[in-house]
């Protein structure tokens, strides 16, 4: 299976984006941005949250064929364990982030997904399963949301959940496995490259189009072409954004996709 990946900060941020991949499995991290003026408790910031987690749960795919939700409740554990004794970690706006992940066991594609970074999935004769969590997008009273009613629901059964202190929040993610995945085409995505489909009205046929034929960069690419001519009208103007393709697809037949789908995304 070849893996590619692209990952790219806002313009004039860092970039709190993480993706890791290694032999049959990929994950991908989006930390959270936290307001300004807002005390975390933390005296880390988000980049060395996503770090020491990506690192935690990588070394666990490599180690150990457990189920994806119980390796991702060990990974926040051994990260919170890292900073239990210089941070409060009982503080709501402890710093956060979503996660992303695929692993094969042979024909069998395993999934996680905790918060709204997505997973696509493209099979033989399946076409596309599309894994998200998207408890984020149906708070009370509908977009642009508060400070406050986001700090009162995060990690919360009303609410969403987001990886940060508490491993329980791990049990909540969408995770499950597809048992016939041979030949599948992959893609994790943070909502920073998702918006295309969300704001943007681009379909995920197409995304996966520009993945095959230009790469993961050139998908990043259209989405800061598409920020800076038509703003997205509420949240971040530009976010980092980040994208992983894994495929074993042959690159002559995906050359052959419809043409109406390289007059969709302008290529």
């Amino acid at each position: 299976m070849q893996v590619t990946y692209a990952t790219e900060a806002a313009p004039g941020c860092a970039n709190e984006d993480v993706a890791v991949c290694g032999d049959g499995w990929a994950l991908v991290l989006d930390g959270a941005t936290a307001p300004p003026g807002v005390d975390s408790g933390c005296i880390h910031d988000v980049r060395w949250l996503v770090h020491r987690l990506a690192a935690a749960l990588s070394q666990r795919l490599i180690r150990s064929g457990g189920a994806l939700p119980v390796l991702l409740a060990e990974a926040i554990t051994e990260t919170c364990d890292a900073h239990a004794a210089t941070c409060d970690l009982a503080n709501p706006d402890s710093p956060s982030s979503t996660v992303a992940v695929t692993r094969t066991r042979g024909s069998v594609l395993d999934y996680l997904v905790l918060g709204d970074s997505p997973v696509v999935i493209r099979s033989p004769g399946e076409g596309l399963t599309v894994i998200s969590d998207d408890r984020l997008a149906h708070l009370p009273g509908g977009r642009p949301y508060s400070r406050e009613l986001v700090r009162t629901l995060r990690n919360k059964p009303d609410g969403f959940w987001v990886a940060s202190t508490s491993p329980d929040v791990a049990y909540q993610a969408v995770a499950g496995s597809l048992p016939s995945a041979a030949g599948a085409e992959v893609g994790l995505f943070t909502d920073g490259v998702s918006r295309l489909v969300e704001f943007y009205g681009y379909d995920w046929e197409g995304i996966f189009w520009v993945l095959e034929t230009s790469g993961p960069g050139a998908l990043i690419s259209l989405v800061r072409s598409l920020e800076r001519d038509r703003p997205i009208g509420c949240g971040k103007r530009h976010d980092d954004a980040t994208a992983v393709f894994a495929t074993n697809a042959d690159a002559e037949a995906s050359a052959q996709r419809p043409a109406s789908w390289r007059s969709l995304i302008g290529m």
